[in-house]
């Protein structure tokens, strides 16, 4: 369970999420990671540590971003089956129940899907659309849409997306790239237990854009595409402009024609360079191989180590 600045929520959610565990399994743990809160819950987790010895706390030594806290829970997490949900308690505990059960009847990998976004503005809902529909046009591993980080994983699942060493990661993909049997569920997400959330449309739109360029060749093959339909357009003009000076006798002046397609295409090809810099920049990111995340403090016992992980 990712937090930032969550300590209004927490001291509601964790009680209800803990009570939802212990009535499915009598060995559970729940790990808050704590993304460099400026609030207070570190405070708030650990007094409730004191009344709850299955809670632990993860907290990183500053902000590293929402996929960098799922991940570094991913990495400390040691149970057979492993519950992903948000702090701010919009994900319904009531739906674990049905989750478990189809882990324990094969499914490997158990996910939420939204069943409306009626809870976000016209321009979002059509924003992610448009994201989903280009970040699989053409890939081999389809992203779910409407899909997030409401869900549960086997043990396999999660050793799988340890191995995977991004820098710049986009969870909703790295599910769908490691595969498995795989099951969706639909829900409904209900109110913020507190506060406001912390991820609007600017956060959506740094995400979407990871989302892209990590899992996707479509813009540098929209960018090509464009460069097609430019060389026909200029070829079809050209064509049109001799056959007005040889058959018709007209001669066209060229100055504004001239100065408007060299912008044109200047400014397209500025757009191209600035794709192609993204690429590299982000390649120039991996191959500094930093740590994902540094971990200040880990309190709290949790499960046994898995002698396997």
């Amino acid at each position: 369970m990712p937090a930032y600045n969550e300590a209004a929520s927490l001291p509601r959610v964790v009680p209800e999420v803990l009570a939802a565990l212990r009535a499915l399994s009598p060995a559970v743990e729940l790990i808050v990671v704590d993304d460099g809160s400026r609030d207070d819950t570190v405070a708030v987790v650990s007094a409730l540590q004191q009344q709850h010895p299955q809670l632990v706390l993860l907290q990183l030594s500053r902000n590293f971003g929402k996929e960098a806290a799922l991940s570094a829970g991913l990495d400390h997490a040691r149970g057979d089956a492993v519950f992903i949900m948000d702090s701010d308690g919009q994900h319904p505990v009531a739906l674990l129940p049905r989750m478990l059960q189809a882990w324990q009847q094969g499914a490997e990998v158990v996910y939420a899907v939204r069943r409306t976004r009626d809870d976000q503005t016209a321009l979002h809902r059509k924003l992610a659309g448009a994201f989903y529909g280009l970040v699989n046009w053409g890939a081999r591993v389809k992203v779910p849409a409407d899909a997030g980080d409401f869900r549960l994983m086997d043990a396999r699942v999660v050793r799988a997306l340890r191995e995977l060493p991004e820098q710049h990661r986009f969870m909703k993909g790295l599910y769908a790239w490691v595969g498995f049997r795989s099951l969706a569920l639909d829900y409904e997400p209900l109110p913020r237990q507190a506060g406001h959330s912390h991820y609007g449309l600017r956060g959506a739109f740094r995400l979407g854009t990871t989302g892209l360029l990590a899992f996707s060749a479509a813009p540098l093959r929209l960018m090509g595409l464009v460069g097609v339909l430019l060389a026909l357009a200029a070829l079809g003009y050209g064509l049109w402009v001799v056959g007005e000076y040889f058959v018709l006798g007209i001669v066209v002046p060229g100055y504004a024609t001239i100065v408007v397609g060299m912008m044109f295409l200047a400014g397209v090809q500025l757009m191209a360079v600035g794709l192609l810099s993204e690429y590299v920049a982000r390649i120039y990111d991996e191959v500094k191989r930093r740590p994902l995340y540094l971990v200040a403090r880990r309190t709290g016992q949790g499960l046994p180590a898995d002698p396997n992980a």
